[in-house]
């Protein structure tokens, strides 16, 4: 429809229609320029335990478009799932990873190890990886180098999605 067979049709509404015509085309109005002010993220499907692991599958085109209210420079992001790393990083969060190996003692890490994904903040030790929650209602994970645990990249930003 045109926007001259849309006045037309508008000018034909009683006075009441007219309202709600007025009250959605300003809801949606506000909601485009709300939608137009964020920074969308594609958030991959693999999801990085925050608890004990999650299978990871390498498909990286199954992601879901989200949106938070700053651009944070990453190179890719995930879900996280479960509540070791809370406070800091709660469930249903979103991470935002650079792609990088091991940089140094402590931070937190996306990792693979025997086929699943973490969120842990990472020791290198003599034997393999210590793999520390920030919720102390966890224990340490121990990753032996012979299980080859593999750093995915660093955590560099994280958010709860704003809802459009």
């Amino acid at each position: 429809m045109d926007e001259t067979s849309a006045l037309y049709t508008y000018s034909l509404l009683t006075l009441p229609h007219k309202k709600e015509v007025d009250q959605l085309t300003s809801r949606l109005l506000e909601r485009q320029r709300k939608v137009s002010s964020l920074t969308a993220y594609k958030v991959l499907s693999v999801e990085l335990a925050a608890g004990l692991g999650h299978s990871y599958y390498d498909n990286e085109t199954d992601y879901e478009t989200v949106y938070f209210d700053q651009d944070i420079q990453h190179d890719f992001a995930s879900w996280v799932s479960g509540d070791s790393m809370e406070p800091k990083y709660p469930n249903g969060s979103v991470a935002l990873m650079k792609q990088t190996g091991f940089d140094y003692d402590g931070a937190v890490y996306a990792l693979m190890w025997n086929g699943k994904t973490y969120i842990k903040k990472v020791y290198r030790e003599a034997e393999g990886l210590r793999l520390e929650s920030i919720n102390p209602d966890y224990e340490d994970l121990f990753a032996p180098y012979e299980d080859q645990p593999t750093i995915v990249g660093i955590v560099v930003g994280h958010f709860l999605p704003i809802e459009v």
